[in-house]
């Protein structure tokens, strides 16, 4: 592909070179650079870019872009200096791949929980319904029933751009992104055609990354912002945000709720373990996923669903018995003891109170509720005491330990939740340090019936600790003590 098409829609600054030359990659990494690519510097959070414009030129690169560049010129290479080479790579990678988003459905689902679940009910749903779909998750990526591991909630800009391409090649008619506050703010998603966009809700959350909440607010609201008239803006008006998303969106919108007016209204009329009996707009349907933020996801799919042009009973009827996404209140019961087990990916306080406040209406009046909770570590410290007295609140026993201490001290991270915590709660938890010794512990602490909820971790099948990622699974663990209970 020549340069000039590439460089559609790039705010360019200055030109060094001719744009007629044929390019044959693009990069943001200068390892994966090769003879013929286009290197673009891009100003990352840890790493710029731009020291590695020379390492690039010697594997190949014969254009660079970047924000500043030396007076230097090296013979043969084209320079293109532009306004942000985080969204000049987006658009770049958008051309090169021949726009991919302009020829699926791309729905993209923002907020602080939901994300996951929603994502993945909708390309459960779309399949059931004869698509072949796309999903880009935190917990996998799918291009029809091909499982593509996943890095980032959002991938880089480039490699989106290449597993869409990739989606529309094998078929794809429909694509259910994660679109994280990261991806928004770091340009990953500029220049992509959406169909629709969800939102979920909003609470405090990344605040290691966006510094405010008003930021982490504004950076969610801008991808509202950027769809068009042709779209279509999904809010949860229960959510005290969830008007303010939408207020300057071009896009068409709705609204979802359980407790106001909205175009797609449900009640729950039971919540157990056996699911969620609902009314969907005045229709009663049963689904096999439990509690009250599930009714809101259900929702949330709902409504997209009948906006991607769906028959409302068609779609309610594949919903009812969709399973939601791994590591999303997935529960196991313990065959002989009956003691039940919860691992959920919840990682923020309001993500943990929906989660016992769950477990809460699910318990028939007598069983112990032990919580195994802990907060990743170079991430945001305020909520780690939240978390640790949300934990005592709603639990009769809590067990504080390690969730992803990455480089930091796991014992100091257990210190700063336990300065959270209200005279009253200070007898009802212990710390273990240790995560297998804690669950372990947990579940040998359970009566039947009792529920053990195992949180922060969810799908997740690693531990990262001091920068090293070590093959741990919550569910494996339950699993095995489940085993070693029941003998």
């Amino acid at each position: 592909m020549l340069l000039q098409d590439v460089l559609y829609k790039v705010g360019i600054r200055s030109v060094a070179g001719s744009t007629s030359v044929e390019v044959s990659d693009m990069q943001i990494d200068s390892r994966k650079i090769q003879p013929g690519s286009v290197f673009v510097a891009v100003k990352g959070a840890a790493v710029d870019g731009h020291q590695f414009i020379e390492k690039a030129i010697e594997n190949g690169a014969i254009v660079i872009v970047g924000e500043e560049l030396s007076a230097e010129k090296k013979e043969g290479v084209v320079y293109v200096q532009v306004e942000n080479s985080a969204s000049a790579a987006a658009y770049m990678a958008s051309n090169f791949y021949d726009k991919p988003s302009e020829k699926i459905k791309l729905v993209g689902v923002t907020g602080t929980n939901g994300k996951t679940t929603i994502a993945t009910l909708l390309y459960k749903l779309f399949t059931r319904l004869g698509y072949k779909c796309g999903l880009l998750s935190t917990v996998e990526n799918q291009i029809g029933s091909t499982i593509v591991p996943a890095t980032h909630t959002t991938p880089d800009a480039i490699s989106l751009n290449q597993l869409l391409s990739q989606m529309v090649n094998e078929g794809c008619t429909h694509v259910f992104m994660e679109t994280s506050s990261h991806a928004i703010h770091q340009h990953r998603v500029t220049g992509l055609q959406y169909a629709g966009g969800v939102f979920s809700n909003i609470t405090h959350d990344h605040l290691d990354y966006h510094q405010t909440f008003d930021e982490y607010i504004r950076v969610k609201k801008a991808f509202f912002d950027s769809l068009s008239s042709a779209a279509f803006a999904i809010s949860n008006a229960d959510d005290k945000r969830g008007t303010v998303m939408l207020q300057n969106t071009n896009a068409k919108k709705y609204y979802y709720s359980l407790k106001t007016v909205a175009e797609f209204k449900g009640k729950i009329l039971d919540n157990s373990l056996h699911g969620l009996m609902m009314t969907v707009n005045d229709i009663e349907v049963h689904f096999r996923l439990i509690g009250e933020f599930n009714a809101y996801n259900l929702l949330a799919v709902y409504g997209a669903a009948v906006c991607l042009g769906e028959d409302k009973q068609e779609v309610l009827t594949a919903l009812s018995v969709l399973t939601g996404a791994e590591g999303r209140f997935d529960y196991i019961v313990s065959p002989k003891e009956k003691v039940i087990a919860i691992v959920d990916y919840a990682h923020t306080p309001d993500a943990l109170l929906n989660v016992l406040a769950t477990i809460k209406k699910l318990k028939k009046g007598f069983e112990q509720v032990i919580t195994v909770v802990g907060c990743g570590g170079d991430r945001d410290r305020t909520k780690r005491p939240v978390m640790a007295e949300a934990a005592c609140e709603h639990s009769d026993k809590v067990i504080f330990t390690s969730d992803n201490p990455r480089s930091e001290d796991p014992a100091q991270i257990i210190k700063d939740m336990e300065e959270g915590l209200a005279v009253s709660h200070r007898k009802k938890y212990i710390s273990i340090v240790d995560r297998k010794e804690a669950i372990k512990t947990a579940i040998s602490l359970a009566n039947s019936e009792d529920i053990v909820l195992i949180a922060g971790k969810g799908h997740e099948k690693y531990q990262e600790i001091k920068g090293v990622r070590n093959h741990f699974d919550d569910k494996e663990e339950v699993k095995e003590m489940f085993e070693l209970l029941d003998k």
